[in-house]
């Protein structure tokens, strides 16, 4: 099934629903790890009626879900395939099902509240690296690759963050690590002024949804936002 570019997401009203990263975010807020449970298990009926299942968990007072792909199909400028993980028409329609059956429960979403962290690592060479990191990270070496048509590591049982690789030939200006925090539009001036407020300092974000911020002692960060399905909230 074709991937969806954030363009198209955005035109999906799925108003609980975020894209983050490589897939569509939601939680909803619960009166305690029970209702949560019996929420959970709703859920898991309903994805069990079309064969898709969503990433889930579960915490006190709250359940978060997300939604994605593994075998989406991306195709390049010059028509190539790639199977990768993303969003589906079949998550568009999962979710929506989904916000159904928490409005059944009389539930709350918290679409802010979603985030992924990834982790980002500069390198010269990721072909040579990643091996590496996949094992240390996962123990898999297919983990190299899963789901994108780079070498970025992705951990299909979501244990760790995936890492992607940025290409930085100069070693003079390699960070080498640094973090990726993917937030709700709806939140990111909020975050980004809590870091500044911290002693951080916006130093960087020339691509539209990508703010850099640095600590005081130069270590950065990234904020970013899907601003093309930004149009879901």
């Amino acid at each position: 099934m074709d991937m969806l570019r954030s363009a198209q997401i955005a035109g999906t009203g799925l108003t609980d629903w975020r894209k983050l990263a490589q897939g569509l975010h939601a939680r909803w807020l619960v009166g305690g790890f029970s209702a949560g449970a019996r929420f959970v298990v709703a859920v898991g009926e309903a994805a069990d009626a079309v064969g898709h299942h969503p990433t889930v968990s579960l915490g006190a007072g709250h359940v978060d879900l997300k939604l994605s792909s593994a075998d989406a199909i991306y195709r390049d400028d010059e028509g190539t395939e790639y199977v990768v993980e993303w969003v589906t028409q079949q998550d568009v329609d999962l979710a929506r099902r989904i916000s159904e059956v928490a409005a059944e429960h009389g539930l709350v979403a918290d679409p802010g509240a979603v985030s992924v962290v990834e982790l980002g690592l500069d390198v010269a060479a990721s072909a040579a690296v990643a091996p590496v990191w996949a094992a240390l990270l996962t123990g898999d070496p297919e983990a190299q690759g899963r789901g994108t048509p780079g070498d970025e590591v992705r951990d299909d049982t979501g244990r760790v963050p995936n890492l992607w690789f940025g290409d930085a030939p100069d070693e003079a200006n390699r960070q080498r690590f640094h973090v990726e925090v993917y937030v709700a539009p709806e939140v990111a001036a909020g975050r980004i002024a809590a870091a500044v407020a911290a002693g951080g300092k916006v130093v960087g974000g020339d691509e539209p949804g990508l703010t850099v911020i640095a600590d005081p002692e130069g270590n950065t960060g990234v904020v970013c936002v899907d601003t093309e399905a930004a149009a879901t909230g």
